[in-house]
């Protein structure tokens, strides 16, 4: 089991994050098998381009740094909070010492595809970081950046629940309901499928990031990323299924339309017009207008928290999604 001892003072320095960058890993070791499952529409989409690249840059070096378990440090750099983007990510892998680099290569390429003289040769030349630099860019734009609006605000959305849940219930519960796995027991977080013992979190509290790439809980436990948690992002769930099946009509689809209904099942958490958009691929306009519409119906009300307003079901809306099954 793994327990983190947490006092009050690391309870005011936790804070959540965004990592385009270990994004960016998880999704290269799904498509080599090692992940969590893709929907087969997005599978079939990706493994073409993914393929190409491997014959094409070097992107087998950086797969052979990719393990079960995580990679290097300094191809996911520890992300620096909610505005983190991949520019500042691949400037911080670029500006890693050589010498850095390969203590984490020798610790963390030991599997077969690392003896391979291809990918040998790029992990032990004198400028195997801005190799490896170069293949993660172009791997990013050609997998992951087309869909990354739309999975950060997925992420993003996340975050403005949790933050919720934190205000009207507290961080236990908050922390207890990123995965059935984890409790908070005596003033700690136990997460019993992890082996890792007793860890202090020493007044550094404890940095939290959603993902949708992740079917359960990930730990990082060294430095130079402060002790962290990564979490499945609520929503990817229906994301997944929304992009393997194809919609068809049910009881609320035929009662609102196809759009709204989309709009009403979204909005399982509090979320703004923008985020919306981003998340279900809509216009912002148009996710206005429905809104709109579904508010003046009383599904909806509205009210500002910070710079944003934010949308949540009335008791009717719930009633009405919770009987569409």
């Amino acid at each position: 089991m793994l327990r983190f001892e947490v006092s009050v003072e690391d309870l005011l320095r936790s804070r959540f994050a965004l990592s385009p960058a270990l994004d960016l890993c998880l999704l290269l070791r799904t498509l080599t098998g090692r992940g969590r499952p893709l929907p087969r529409a997005w599978a079939t989409r990706l493994l073409p381009a993914f393929e190409r690249l491997r014959r094409e840059t070097e992107l087998d070096a950086v797969l052979a740094l990719q393990t079960s378990h995580g990679g290097p440090d300094f191809v996911a750099p520890p992300p620096r909070g909610l505005t983190q983007t991949w520019a500042q990510d691949l400037a911080t892998i670029r500006a890693t010492p050589l010498d850095a680099a390969r203590r984490e290569c020798v610790a963390t390429a030991t599997g077969p595809s690392a003896r391979d003289p291809r990918v040998r040769a790029v992990l032990d030349s004198p400028d195997a970081v801005s190799r490896i630099a170069e293949a993660m860019d172009q791997a990013w734009h050609e997998l992951l950046a087309p869909d990354w609006p739309q999975l950060r605000a997925i992420c993003e959305r996340d975050v403005v629940h949790r933050v919720g849940v934190i205000g009207e219930h507290g961080w236990a519960t908050t922390i207890e309901s990123l995965h059935p796995g984890i409790a908070w027991r005596a003033g700690g977080i136990e997460i019993g499928f992890f082996r890792g013992g007793t860890v202090p979190l020493v007044g550094d509290g404890l940095l939290l990031i959603p993902s949708v790439f992740v079917g359960h809980v990930a730990a990082h436990l060294e430095d130079p990323w402060p002790r962290t948690l990564v979490y499945p992002a609520r929503g990817t769930a229906a994301l997944w299924g929304e992009q393997e099946t194809v919609p068809h009509p049910d009881a609320l689809t035929a009662l609102v339309g196809r759009a709204r209904a989309r709009l009403l099942l979204a909005l399982d958490a509090p979320a703004s017009t923008s985020h919306l958009a981003r998340s279900l691929a809509m216009a912002p306009g148009a996710v206005g207008d429905h809104l709109a519409i579904l508010r003046s119906a009383g599904l909806l009300v509205r009210a500002r928290s910070g710079r944003s307003v934010l949308y949540r079901r009335t008791p009717l809306g719930e009633a009405l999604v919770a009987g569409s099954g």
